[in-house]
């Protein structure tokens, strides 16, 4: 697979908070704090509760930085927003104490949850390129009826089919050729 230039700009931004540079910490503060913020308001918190949520993330990234063994599989956002939601549930668990280090079991299965999100994510980004690239009819046919839940009968009125069954056929060859095009992109 690809990586994304994202995860590229995301790895930068990691060695820049390793070799202590401000403004790779500013970037990535000013970045992310904001939807973790929101998530915690949204959870019963206070602003005071997202910076500490967020300063005990970003030990934790930092930590795991400096072994040298890291390795950024998805957004550095995705994956900071899954220790601050895992971190902030944990907190709000019980009167006990935030603990920082995360068992080697729940980091794991954090890393599997961002994997999968980061997959998906892929997934979604080569099927809309795909079908960008499907030209017409076949992308407004498909877009009519699974975007758009346009009947079969609205969807051969719209391109002068002579009924629906004809309609579908189209569709059906249009689909056989976005799934080719999607498979042949995400093979790559």
């Amino acid at each position: 697979m690809k990586h994304q230039p994202y995860i590229e700009r995301d790895r930068l931004l990691l060695e820049g908070l390793v070799s202590n540079k401000d403004n790779a910490l500013e970037i990535i503060y000013l970045e992310n704090f904001p939807v973790i913020l929101r998530m915690i308001l949204q959870h019963r918190g206070s602003e005071d509760d997202a910076r500490d949520v967020f300063q005990d993330a970003m030990i934790v990234l930092f930590e795991k930085v400096q072994r040298g063994d890291f390795t950024l599989y998805s957004q550095l956002k995705t994956f900071l927003y899954s220790v601050c939601r895992h971190l902030w549930l944990k907190k709000m668990q019980g009167p006990q104490s935030l603990e920082l280090h995360v068992s080697l079991e729940e980091q794991t299965a954090m890393e599997d949850a961002v994997e999968e999100k980061v997959k998906k994510d892929e997934q979604f980004y080569v099927m809309e390129k795909s079908l960008n690239n499907m030209g017409e009819p076949c992308r407004t046919i498909l877009e009519d009826y699974y975007l758009r839940k346009r009947s079969m009968q609205d969807i051969a009125d719209k391109f002068g089919y002579t009924n629906a069954e004809n309609a579908k056929n189209q569709k059906y060859k249009c689909l056989m050729r976005l799934k080719k095009m999607f498979f042949d992109q995400y093979k790559r």
